[in-house]
């Protein structure tokens, strides 16, 4: 009999661990393992069509602000979709709420999984936060019998320090399907559907548009690199609720003509492979950031915040990681430097590292069916002792 798990979202939108989890579910043995996705929103997202037609439920709990009714809905769910083997949550603080209503219902395995490294915006948190943050955590401890993180730094922002002593955690890192990087792309055709010269030098961005990801600094630097190279592009790829704010900072920094929106995209591969010289990342925190290693399997040098985890490195030569407190000009005089110095590594040979890196999401599926089937045993052993 199959193992059943719930996945917790906030929605299956086209995002890191979201991708992840999609990738996954394409691979994983599904006679032995049936996957469904509780979501927060009743919006329709860029994965549900695909989660339905791979047999999965995709399955609304609204109300994750409102305790008594998402309490309600959540434990009426769990009832009458399940019974569940496994609630597999995603949603790093709210874990907590999620799981001590599952270990109520009597769901065996209980999983927190975090995903992102917020102690920098924890630690700026208001009284009401932290207190909401610390509850959180104190309920992860008790409720969440086995936790996994897509990195150290993740693992001690939702776990604490000593999360590898006093809360034993599993570090599985997210993964991808590598496939599309083998592709023959022709670039002049690919930089011609965004009306990119074929001589222009393309910094690419993949995130949403958020705070986390710094597009305001990001601007910054393409307008200092647009001073000392005019034929600079800067392709952005991704939505969010910041857009009109960041389009608004395009236009005063008098970059209107060398800015691409290019929004959501399902060929990220191909841009990156076709139209991208080198991928630009300041952003605030991450939990692991999947683009970096993305960017490593294309070949492209990668300009990023120190911030980000050296679990990512993979093609060090490709690798510059700069402070975000050095300015943007200096950020822009180390991007056009990697301009004008020949590759040390070709993109077949970066390629070849990542796919045999953890980050093969083959590699990642194996894990993780190996750790489901850990967890059930650990869970059978403990009843009949």
């Amino acid at each position: 009999m199959a193992l059943r798990i719930l996945h917790v979202f906030g929605g299956m939108v086209k995002a890191g661990s979201e991708t992840t989890e999609i990738q996954t579910l394409r691979l994983i043995d599904r006679d032995r393992f049936q996957m469904d996705f509780l979501v927060h929103t009743t919006q329709p997202c860029a994965y549900d069509d695909e989660i339905r037609a791979l047999g999965s439920k995709i399955i609304p709990c609204n109300y994750p602000s409102l305790p008594w009714n998402y309490d309600f809905n959540l434990k009426q769910i769990l009832r009458n979709y399940g019974p569940y083997d496994i609630v597999h949550s995603h949603i790093h603080h709210l874990s907590g709420y999620v799981l001590r209503i599952a270990q109520q219902v009597g769901v065996p395995i209980r999983i927190a999984h975090s995903h992102l490294d917020s102690s920098p915006v924890d630690a700026q948190a208001g009284i009401y936060r932290r207190f909401y943050i610390s509850l959180m955590k104190r309920w992860i401890a008790c409720y969440a019998n086995f936790r996994l993180s897509c990195s150290r730094k993740a693992a001690a922002s939702l776990f604490g320090s000593t999360w590898e002593t006093n809360l034993p955690c599993q570090v599985l890192y997210p993964a991808r399907d590598f496939s599309p990087f083998h592709d023959c792309v022709d670039r002049v055709a690919v930089r011609a559907e965004f009306g990119i010269p074929a001589d222009a030098f393309v910094i690419g961005h993949v995130g949403r548009f958020d705070p986390q990801k710094n597009h305001q600094f990001l601007i910054e630097i393409a307008a200092a690199v647009a001073q000392q190279e005019p034929k600079m592009r800067l392709l952005l790829i991704g939505e969010g609720s910041l857009r009109p704010e960041i389009e608004q900072k395009v236009m005063q920094s008098n970059l209107a003509d060398s800015v691409i929106f290019a929004g959501l995209r399902s060929d990220v591969p191909r841009l990156m492979l076709g139209a991208m010289d080198i991928l630009l990342f300041p952003s605030f925190y991450e939990g692991l950031a999947s683009v970096i290693y993305e960017a490593q399997s294309a070949g492209l040098p990668c300009v990023f915040s120190d911030t980000i985890t050296e679990e990512v490195d993979v093609v060090k030569p490709l690798l510059h990681r700069m402070a975000l407190s050095q300015p943007a000009s200096t950020w822009a005089d180390v991007i056009l430097a990697h301009r004008n110095t020949l590759p040390r590594i070709t993109q077949a040979e970066a390629l070849r590292l990542v796919e045999q890196s953890q980050f093969n999401i083959q590699i990642r599926v194996q894990a993780l069916e190996n750790t489901y089937l850990q967890y059930a045993a650990d869970i059978a052993s403990h009843k009949k002792a």
